[in-house]
């Protein structure tokens, strides 16, 4: 079992930065997901970070956005630059590995992030 508490939304004005972290048990060995949720839209994959530290990000955060991970803290963070008012929405945290059949699948609770000036 993988528990996921995110932290580190809030308001922020337009080009301005926050770093969303989230803390995890046990999650070395899972890819590390942010997804984000607008309100009236789907919820959309932003950055994953691999078990081997790879990384992939949307083409709408790119240049602008870093996931990172510290096994030892059993953290992952995403680092936002240059926010935008369509960066608006609520950032969840999510970790995820098969294992043959097998798939586990984590969420947290959210974090919301509002970029307004």
């Amino acid at each position: 079992q993988v528990h996921l508490v995110e932290s580190g939304g809030g308001l922020v004005q337009p080009g301005g930065s926050l770093r969303l972290s989230c803390a995890a048990s046990g999650f070395s060995t899972y890819d590390m997901h942010w997804y984000r949720q607008a309100p009236g839209k789907q919820r959309e994959l932003v950055a994953v970070i691999t078990s081997g530290g790879s990384t992939n990000y949307a083409d709408s955060v790119k240049g602008r956005f870093t996931i990172s991970r510290d096994n030892a803290k059993s953290t992952v963070y995403l680092q936002m630059n240059s926010l935008k008012p369509e960066d608006t929405a609520v950032y969840y945290c999510n970790a995820y590995k098969e294992r043959g059949a097998i798939s586990y699948d984590y969420w947290g609770q959210g974090t919301q992030v509002t970029v307004s000036s």
